[in-house]
């Protein structure tokens, strides 16, 4: 391995003489404007889904390389292990829920302040369902002319199946991935807009089951272990992303009800997450990760995803996913199947680049604030300069703007592949796509949460 390292290092570097003698240039001229990593060795943690693909694709691309840095990219068994890994320094940095900087940041769970200058995707989850619970929702959910299933699904189809398992004494359990993940949020979003309460948090009295007055009881599965629970009979559904609810529809165990484009059109998922101390010791490197990472993010999604046969057969290796190649290629090429056999086109389930991907909105932080709060995360009343606070101070749309300058400036991307970075406020306009209608504006996050029915708001307790 270190031979092989060294071959390329010395590759990249003849390269860079020659191109240098053979365009009459200085080397002051060829290097950018970034200087040289501070620290070139590095080890990346992930989680086993498709969304990593962007560390992938880096990695297997030589873009990590183009840039002096020589990464190691390790998957580890759960998010927790996950983020412990990066605050303890044995990562560098990580695959992360977009939740995770922040909670940790607000001092959520454990404290530590992690900052994101890339966001990784859009989409890419769905909620699955049991075949049993499948069948009892199904005969009340309306019909396309031929006779499928009209989507999207609203809870409100769960609930009558949910209030018989009340009135059998039996609790209705749902996974998900972890307390400040997606999944949490983007279930908990679904299940109150169909008249579910997917219950409070309170940290105050030592409470973080987050089932307090709960119609529907949610806890955390490690995603690869999704469809295992599920066929157990231990969980009724789960909201996870790919693989595996694809995964489900292969085994014949369950049913995906909703993809999560469906519940929040192009909602941010994944980011790439580093201590702050990292990025300030290291800033060239940090600059140079995000640099390779944006190439990523451009080559999973240029030409009409061209390219997702190729990065579904990286990603189906055992190093990365280790799915089966026509599992990861039902979502990932554009495609999604509900009920076997219902397989329907949905090109933009996975966004890797399309629509300012990769920008870390501060909008985004913004939304998963709210949503801390609304389920008790977050247990008092914030105003809204401190939503605004928290998201600037987590969020760094700073270091993503040096990155793409400087790919500009090599001619590896063009301009408008980016927002106009000096009119760029980090707030994206208001967001109607959501399942209940409900108008998300980043600006007004107090406005935001009076608008539900179902979460807490103002200076509601848990």
């Amino acid at each position: 391995m270190k031979e092989i390292s060294f071959k390329k290092r010395l590759g990249s570097l003849t390269l860079a003489i020659g191109l240098v003698a053979g365009l009459g240039l200085s080397s002051m001229q060829v290097s950018a404007e970034i200087g040289e990593p501070e620290k070139e060795d590095l080890k990346f943690g992930f989680i086993k889904l498709t969304d990593m693909a962007p560390l992938a694709v880096a990695y297997e691309k030589g873009y990590f390389e183009d840039e002096g840095l020589y990464v190691t990219l390790e998957a580890q068994a759960n998010w927790k292990v996950l983020l412990d890994g990066v605050i303890d320094g044995k990562l560098d940095g990580a695959h992360m829920l977009a939740g995770q900087p922040l909670a940790a940041t607000i001092g959520y769970g454990t404290k530590a302040h992690i900052i994101t200058p890339f966001s990784m995707d859009l989409n890419g989850n769905g909620i699955t369902v049991s075949n049993k619970v499948w069948k009892e929702m199904k005969p009340d959910i309306p019909k396309l002319p031929d006779g499928r299933p009209k989507h999207p699904i609203s809870a409100k189809y769960l609930k009558p199946v949910v209030d018989k398992y009340k009135a059998a004494g039996k609790p209705f359990k749902m996974g998900m991935v972890f307390p400040v993940s997606t999944h949490n949020y983007e279930l908990r979003y679904w299940l109150a807009a169909g008249g579910l309460n997917p219950g409070y948090y309170a940290p105050d009295k030592g409470d973080t089951s987050g089932t307090l007055s709960a119609d529907v009881l949610l806890s955390v599965t490690p995603p690869p272990q999704m469809p295992s629970t599920l066929e157990a009979g231990t969980i009724d559904g789960y909201c996870v992303g790919e693989p595996w609810n694809q995964q489900a529809v292969f085994k014949g165990i369950g049913v995906p009800v909703i993809t999560d484009y469906e519940v929040w059109k192009d909602n941010p998922e994944k980011v790439f997450g580093m201590t702050e101390a990292f990025t300030e010791k290291y800033p060239n490197t940090t600059v140079r990760v995000v640099k390779a990472l944006i190439r990523a993010g451009k080559w999973l999604d240029e030409d009409n995803n061209k390219n997702r046969p190729e990065a579904v057969k990286i990603l189906s290796q055992p190093n990365y996913v280790g799915a089966d190649y026509k599992v990861i290629a039902n979502s990932m090429t554009g495609t999604f199947e509900y009920e076997k056999g219902d397989k329907r086109e949905i090109p933009d389930f996975n966004v890797f680049f399309r629509y300012f991907a990769t920008y870390p909105y501060y909008s985004d932080a913004v939304w998963y604030l709210t949503q801390m709060r609304r389920w008790g995360q977050i247990p008092a009343q914030k105003s809204d300069n401190w939503y605004m606070d928290m998201a600037k101070k987590v969020y760094r749309p700073d270091i993503y703007r040096k990155a793409a300058e400087e790919l500009i400036a090599e001619g590896k991307m063009k301009p408008e592949d980016f927002p106009d970075f000096d009119k760029e406020t980090g707030f994206r306009p208001p967001q109607t796509q959501f399942i209940d209608s409900i108008t998300f504006d980043g600006t007004k996050p107090n406005d935001y949460l009076a608008q539900f029915p179902i979460g807490l708001k103002g200076d509601d307790k848990p």
